[in-house]
């Protein structure tokens, strides 16, 4: 059974698919038509709608992709559709902005921008334009050409007025965390069941007990084998409310990342640490994936172009994995053992990721290449981390991201540049050495040829970068 609120009413659902998306369940349960299917694979943002929670006692907001959140996720939380912002009989302060801005043409993707129009003006403290565009990203239009969009999205954080949802958040939150148990839950239908444990322990002993089951975390991915590839996922184990592997702190000598943060979380814990590596998160995927997705999934998933593994690994990240209670701490470069397969034991989790605060260089770097600067997934990742001392590099760690069967470190080029100066010598012996270390596939996505000649680039990019050689213009955003 799971518990959650659709607006202000409250839902008990004793028997529910666990296969089921929200988006599906809206549609054909609650006959909530307004929430649009487009892509089914959180692609275009026509599915958007508003997940409500409480952090530290406050109502916090998020917007997600329902065609890819599972109803597990629903648990203990306020799910917002286009259906509930009118208030009385006038429209919505974002809704009324999409008006008086010509947002919308031909309307089918407008209740998935409304919807992120409404929690963006949740979220800010006036208009930000760099801020509407991330919160705006995973949305696409075929009509607008988007600037009526970002019109109403300036007039919504600019002019924003009290609405319900505001004037009752005191009472919503007691709502919320009366939902709240420390039992593991079960949903069941259609002969598919999930368990949603609530601690670290309750999901250790469930994963020993059932080694065959899923574990479903932002689903971003997973959810893809269902509304892509059609298939029945059995036996799931949700860690949406294991709120101990979503922690992310430091102390005087590392880093610790929870590995169910979401890869938003990430980015702004990582933002005053790691700055490459946050900015790097912004490209790598929509905000409503962001939300969702997290980091041991992206690791976890063992994805040859996953964007996080590659900076992880130049960072000389640490794995700590847990099997009932058992824990070992696992180099990340020894994670990987082949395509889509690590070392992970039968009920065997990734429960943080540890990064030593000493082996992030400040020359550290890293560039995804892909056909879009958002939304996309990458030909080409590259992360560098070079420690220097006295002008000579006394570390190197190259790593890549779609140039082999696993995210994987350059070792020869790595060899190439130790006990030397950073020079353009050094530099183009280490270009040489990556064919040693890579022989990347063709894909749709990009020719071998292609992948070996941009990780050169980008090793020569870093030099010019660090050189103060870097002459020619860089594209980091769209022109406004």
């Amino acid at each position: 059974m799971i518990q959650f609120l659709l607006n202000d009413r409250l839902i008990t659902e004793r028997e529910l698919d666990p296969n089921l998306t929200v988006l599906n369940y809206l549609r054909g349960q609650q006959q909530r038509r307004g929430t649009k299917e487009g892509c089914a694979s959180g692609d275009c943002g026509a599915c958007t709608v508003t997940l409500g929670k409480v952090v530290d006692g406050q109502m916090q907001y998020q917007a997600v992709n329902s065609c890819l959140t599972l109803v597990s996720s629903l648990q203990g939380k306020q799910l917002i559709t286009v259906e509930d912002l009118k208030q009385g009989r006038e429209l919505h302060s974002v809704q009324q902005a999409m008006v008086d801005c010509h947002g919308s043409q031909c309307g089918y993707c407008t209740p998935g921008f409304v919807m992120s129009l409404f929690t963006l003006q949740k979220n800010s403290a006036g208009w930000d334009r760099h801020q509407a565009e991330q919160a705006l990203a995973g949305n696409l239009c075929r009509c607008t050409g988007y600037r009526p969009i970002m019109d109403a999205a300036q007039q919504a954080c600019e002019q924003p007025d009290a609405d319900a949802f505001s004037a009752n958040a005191p009472a919503l939150v007691q709502r919320l965390q009366a939902l709240s148990n420390d039992e593991v839950q079960i949903i069941e239908a259609a002969g598919s069941r999930c368990y949603l444990p609530k601690t670290v322990a309750q999901l250790a002993e469930l994963y020993q007990q059932h080694p065959e089951a899923r574990l479903v975390a932002g689903g971003t991915d997973l959810t893809l084998k269902i509304t892509q590839q059609y298939q029945r996922l059995p036996l799931l184990i949700a860690l949406d409310q294991v709120d101990e592997l979503k922690v992310c702190h430091e102390d005087e000598t590392h880093l610790y990342l929870g590995a169910a943060a979401s890869l938003h979380h990430c980015y702004q814990f990582l933002a005053q640490h790691i700055p490459a590596f946050s900015s790097m998160l912004e490209r790598f995927a929509s905000l409503q994936i962001r939300n969702q997705g997290t980091l041991g999934g992206n690791i976890g998933n063992a994805s040859p172009i996953g964007d996080c593994a590659p900076m992880l690994l130049a960072l000389n990240a640490r794995l700590v994995l847990q099997q009932g209670e058992k824990r070992r701490e696992v180099p990340l470069d020894q994670f990987f053992i082949a395509y889509r397969q690590t070392v992970l034991l039968p009920g065997e989790f990734i429960r943080s990721i540890t990064i030593a605060k000493v082996t992030v260089s400040p020359n550290f770097a890293a560039w995804k290449v892909a056909k879009r600067l958002d939304d996309d997934i990458s030909a080409v990742f590259a992360a560098i981390n070079l420690q220097i001392e006295e002008g000579v590099i006394v570390e190197a760690r190259l790593a890549f991201g779609g140039m082999a069967a696993t995210p994987k470190r350059a070792l020869a080029a790595e060899a190439q540049l130790l006990g030397q100066p950073l020079n353009l010598s050094a530099i183009e012996k280490a270009c040489s050495a990556l064919s040693e270390d890579f022989q990347p596939l063709s894909d749709f996505r990009a020719s071998a040829d292609y992948r070996l000649q941009v990780a050169r680039n980008l090793l020569r990019r870093y030099y010019a970068q660090a050189s103060g050689e870097l002459t020619i213009t860089e594209v980091s955003r769209y022109v406004s």
